[in-house]
């Protein structure tokens, strides 16, 4: 069971495909965090999932775009 409820999660995020990919980019934040010594009360998905349900992470604040190489 997700907690907070998905509604309050699409609240801030519009659609679950990207809430996933928001959680990613989030999990990626808290696990450099991590690596750099910061401890974490919570496991980095988590903390993810608190921060949407919190406002503090939206797809507005993501950059979600997958960058091309320049050949």
């Amino acid at each position: 069971m997700l907690y907070p409820a998905m509604n309050k999660l699409t609240g801030y995020i519009p659609n679950r495909y990207m809430l996933v990919n928001v959680v990613a980019a989030g999990k990626q934040i808290a696990q450099t965090a991590e690596n750099e010594g910061e401890h974490l009360e919570e496991k980095p998905v988590t903390l993810a999932i608190h921060e949407v349900a919190d406002g503090k992470l939206d797809a507005r604040s993501m950059d979600l775009t997958i960058e091309e190489e320049n050949a």
